[in-house]
């Protein structure tokens, strides 16, 4: 069978670009190189320093106001001291931002994991993650593993406490929107409804002046309250942690942010390098030892 020369054509050009396709694959390929520098962040929108921010060149962070210890000190973000404070600044470098680069906003703890656009690049703010929380925003990895505290006042009836079952009758208080106020509501399940503050501030207040018989906190937040801002309660306990994986705090981002794998590699690297358990140690390190009820 005789083929017109167009056909021949074809059929030629269609073999020599089969060729050149299994050339191409089987050659050797350049590395596939990484504009995110050394935080290893991913893709070309984690370029040191030029990552696609709120504000070009800036690295935008919010936190709550007031901002408490022992994640801040005295109630300044940008001073770098407290845990979270260090854990931003730590973040924003390996992203190739120095503190002069950063920017803080006061963002409300609830405000900042509601659905809806975002005014700052991450939020940092004691935020635990979860699949339900997930589903208005992104987090990053987990920079911090923690369990939730039962605080009360010395000499009141739930300082007594030694089990879940002794805190049922109790009246229970923690803040709005919190993992303190699921563990009252799921792992508790006191017999009547808890007391939700907006601010932790007032879960402080309404138990020193005995309006609730003890509050729920991270455990960190009740060493420093029981030592520095009512010295008159105590730790009653700590609560295991819910489930195969700890609770995790993580950094807050905007649903689908391009940013997200950014700040998880740089949280990462931070727990890889050892810089997260350096910080744990130099600010949290007494927050250790409460019983744990069961």
């Amino acid at each position: 069978m005789h083929l017109a020369p167009r056909t021949v054509r074809r059929a030629a050009a269609a073999v020599t670009l089969a060729l050149l396709a299994t050339a191409v694959g089987c050659a050797p390929q350049p590395e596939a190189t990484s504009s995110a520098g050394p935080t290893g962040s991913a893709g070309a929108g984690c370029a040191t320093g030029k990552a696609a921010t709120k504000t070009p060149g800036k690295l935008t962070i919010a936190t709550d106001q007031p901002a408490y210890e022992p994640w801040f000190q005295n109630d300044d973000p940008a001073s770098g001291k407290g845990f979270e404070s260090a854990v931003a600044y730590a973040v924003a470098k390996r992203l190739g931002y120095g503190k002069d680069a950063v920017v803080w906003q006061r963002v409300p703890f609830n405000k900042a994991f509601a659905p809806g656009v975002k005014t700052f690049d991450f939020d940092i703010n004691q935020v635990s993650i979860s699949a339900e929380r997930k589903k208005a925003v992104d987090f990053s990895s987990g920079y911090y593993d923690v369990r939730q505290a039962v605080i009360a006042l010395k000499g009141g009836k739930a300082a007594k406490a030694t089990g879940i079952a002794d805190l049922r009758g109790l009246r229970l208080g923690a803040q709005v929107g919190s993992t303190s106020l699921d563990y009252i509501t799921d792992v508790v399940k006191p017999d009547r409804q808890p007391a939700v503050y907006a601010k932790n501030d007032q879960a402080k207040s309404a138990l020193r002046n005995g309006q609730v018989d003890a509050v729920v906190t991270d455990l960190p937040t009740a060493f420093y309250i029981t030592s520095a801002e009512v010295t008159n309660a105590k730790i009653v306990g700590q609560f295991e942690n819910q489930g195969s994986a700890p609770e995790q705090f993580g950094l807050v981002l905007d649903k689908g942010s391009a940013l997200t794998p950014c700040v998880s590699r740089a949280v990462d690297a931070l727990r890889k390098d050892g810089t997260l358990a350096r910080l744990d140690q130099r600010w949290l390190s007494d927050a250790v030892g409460a019983p744990v009820l069961k």
